[in-house]
């Protein structure tokens, strides 16, 4: 799957926690993510200080925060998909909650190659 298929695909489907996830899937997503994150920074941090004015910061910051409401539940989407297809279970996620370590724990999980043919969770993904 291509970075314009996994944006695309991954939006639509932004509250489908079933099925599997290939890693293209899963690792387009996670840097159109970073992407984001850099323009939302750039613009809610950057245009304070260069207006010398809080509300305008205030403002974009609130609006970044919705985006990162939304951007939050795809993106627990699309990893409980992705570690369905490595055969685990989405619930995995909450190590998220531990600092660093969680992190690290699930990035390895979800570099790990899925599960040939059929699993727990369906089919392979179609990339």
């Amino acid at each position: 799957m291509g970075f314009g298929q996994a944006i695309s695909y991954n939006l639509s489907n932004m509250t489908n926690f079933n099925g599997r996830a290939g890693r293209g899937e899963f690792w387009w997503w996670i840097l159109t993510l970073w992407i984001i994150s850099f323009v939302i920074n750039l613009f809610t941090g950057g245009l304070g200080v260069l207006t010398g004015s809080d509300s305008a910061s205030s403002f974009l910051g609130f609006i970044g925060w919705v985006i990162w409401i939304i951007l939050l539940l795809a993106t627990l989407a699309v990893g409980s998909r992705r570690l369905h297809d490595t055969n685990k279970s989405g619930w995995l996620q909450l190590l998220y909650l531990i600092p660093c370590v969680g992190w690290i724990v699930i990035f390895i999980l979800c570099a790990q190659p899925g599960t040939a043919g059929d699993n727990a969770y369906g089919a392979p993904p179609a990339n």
